[in-house]
């Protein structure tokens, strides 16, 4: 099985972080694919950013050449999950979707931590769209950018900050809200006490489920293919 895993910006090193979190979620046999964008912003924090990555990821889809069995989207809120799906005959999972389906198993109501709060908006239009918000308590910011996070001392005490606002909200159960915050996890949730989910890995496992059960994307509607006309694309 082989599953393409997209960040949503343009910057290699977190594509490489979240390689790393997809291979270490994934099945023994399934391959990662990991692709950065060849164009778009370095980080997606907000609504301008978050359409510029949407187009980019779906550039880049559409012109990959290797066969491929499912899409994860690594952009936590960002648009094109619905886009992705009419392009792709695959079956597509976005780590926000996923985390947050994953959370409603393990409890009644879970809140997201997430970078800044100029996002926590996308966040929530994104969850409602999923038709997952209802039992979300809340979307927390932890205070840092994206590109920040590569500061690992910092991260983990910001986002322990967020965690403990959000359990004191009400989370039964917190989704880690940055694809850059791959692989902490365990650690936070061991802190916390209570379960803390990875989107990328979330996403990874889903996927699997998906296409070891044949299933993919309903063309009945909402999904249809796209229709068939001219349309201008970056060079």
């Amino acid at each position: 099985m082989r599953i393409v895993v997209t960040n949503c910006n343009t910057t290699e090193v977190m594509t490489k972080e979240i390689e790393a979190g997809a291979r270490a979620a994934a099945s023994p046999g399934t391959e990662i694919l990991a692709r950065t964008p060849r164009w778009g912003p370095e980080s997606a924090e907000g609504w301008l950013d978050s359409f510029l990555s949407a187009a980019a990821v779906l550039d880049l889809l559409r012109g990959l050449a290797e066969p491929f069995d499912a899409v994860v989207l690594a952009g936590f809120g960002e648009h094109g999950r619905e886009g992705a799906r009419e392009l792709l005959d695959v079956p597509v999972v976005d780590i926000t979707e996923a985390a947050a389906h994953l959370a409603c198993l393990l409890g009644r109501r879970y809140g997201v931590v997430t970078t800044l709060d100029r996002t926590c908006g996308l966040i929530e239009d994104s969850l409602h769209a999923a038709g997952v918000a209802r039992n979300c308590v809340t979307v927390t910011g932890a205070g840092l950018g994206v590109l920040e996070l590569t500061d690992a001392r910092r991260t983990e005490s910001a986002l322990l900050t967020a965690g403990r606002r959000a359990r004191d909200a009400g989370a039964e159960v917190l989704v880690l809200g940055c694809a850059g915050m791959t692989g902490l996890d365990r650690k936070i949730s061991t802190m916390l006490d209570i379960p803390v989910i990875d989107g990328v890995a979330a996403a990874v496992r889903l996927a699997e489920s998906l296409v070891a059960l044949g299933l993919k994307t309903s063309r009945a509607g909402s999904y249809a293919k796209p229709l068939d006309k001219r349309r201008t694309w970056p060079d």
